[in-house]
């Protein structure tokens, strides 16, 4: 049996990586589940799939559920106890499905425990991504992604020569208000932008979808995965999220990968790879659906989308403040607190106040983090 452990277990990733997990009860063994605050949800995890280790937010949630917990199973809290699951224990894989930045120095343990990494949290690469890659190369470590667009990617790449590639298209939804103008983009509400016309998906990454940061941090996370410089990333909006994503090679021949909508397929992919099991998605049918759309993508209408390519390309603590600068803007917009627009303009007017530092390390990233966060705060 493959030992798995999921970091954010609460979550959609999480929650679907548990589903394909019953789906093949006798082929996966929960080793750990890191969740934050839902301890409701993750009680239910943890009297079905028995892990032997658990971890919350707080200590003040541990001592909530530590009478509940079924004995032997050892307990953990904070960003220490995300640590403990990552690294502990007996997992061979790793599932980083928490949101955010949060999920690097988890990540990085894991990868130094040698654990392959089922990565969700794309977070983790575009923040450090040199230092991840790096570590998972001399631990000789899988990062296995799990979003669809780059696990697309991956599939199509299989047993072809890297040096064949002439580009890799990821595909864009175009998320919430990928047909509204930018006027009016200036009266949408907290409620609109989370309804996402095709994916169910967490609050933080649909707020990201409908402006359109979250294929952002895709391009640099494929950046990262795939080795290609930027140039040779390109992204295509495609309203029907059939065509995941397209590799492009040299010989002009395009081999795509295609299914419907259902994050258990890569999620699935990922824990089983290099094998193929069944899985409970709905078939595809290419006549039933009819026709699929594509269209350029309008950087005018998606500028953050720009920025964050253009962040890619400066590299160093760039894309470290632009995710942690947009992180604090869609928090502080879930709050109703500035209007949808003004996320993309905290997060480049945070860019033009920082200065950018090449090659950093851990300490210069976190230190980085930390002082673009105070300032997307207080803008």
């Amino acid at each position: 049996m493959k030992k798995i452990s999921v970091l954010g277990s609460t979550g959609s990733i999480g929650t679907q990586t548990l589903d394909v997990v019953a789906m093949h009860p006798d082929s996966f063994d929960v080793d750990g589940l890191a969740a934050g605050s839902n301890t409701a949800l993750l009680m239910e995890q943890v009297r079905r799939f028995q892990p032997r280790r658990v971890s919350v937010s707080t200590k003040e949630l541990a001592e909530q559920i530590r009478p509940e917990l079924p004995s032997g199973i050892e307990l953990f809290y904070g960003s220490e106890g995300l640590v403990e699951i990552a690294a502990g224990g007996d997992a061979d894989t790793v599932v980083t499905a928490v949101v955010g930045s949060v999920g690097l120095q988890s990540t990085l343990a894991a990868i130094e425990a040698g654990r392959h990494i089922g990565l969700a949290n794309k977070e983790t690469l575009v923040t450090a991504g040199h230092l991840v890659t790096e570590l998972a190369n001399r631990k000789g470590v899988k990062l296995l992604p799990i979003d669809s667009e780059h696990s697309a990617i991956f599939q199509c790449l299989n047993g072809e020569n890297r040096e064949d590639v002439s580009s890799i298209t990821i595909t864009a939804s175009g998320g919430s208000f990928r047909d509204y103008t930018r006027e009016q983009l200036k009266k949408v509400s907290v409620e609109d932008a989370l309804r996402h016309p095709n994916w169910s998906m967490g609050a933080k990454i649909t707020i990201d979808s409908a402006t359109m940061v979250n294929k952002g941090l895709e391009v640099i996370e494929a950046h990262w995965l795939f080795g290609l410089p930027y140039e040779q990333i390109n992204v295509l909006l495609h309203p029907e999220s059939i065509i995941h994503s397209y590799v492009e090679f040299r010989d002009s021949s395009i081999v795509a990968q295609l299914g419907n909508p259902d994050m258990r397929v890569p999620i699935q992919y990922a824990l089983t790879y290099p094998e193929r099991w069944e899985s409970p998605a709905a078939r595809l049918s290419l006549a039933a659906i009819g026709r699929l759309t594509f269209r350029e993508m309008d950087f005018v209408r998606f500028p953050a989308l720009k920025l964050a390519i253009e962040c890619g390309k400066a590299g160093g603590t760039a894309t470290t403040a632009f995710n942690a600068a947009n992180e604090i803007a869609v928090a502080r917009f879930l709050r109703h607190e500035i209007p949808f627009l003004r996320i993309e303009e905290i997060i480049e007017e945070v860019l033009q106040r920082l200065v950018n530092v090449n090659q950093p390390d851990l300490q210069q990233i976190q230190h980085c983090d930390e002082i673009t966060r105070e300032l997307a705060a207080k803008l």
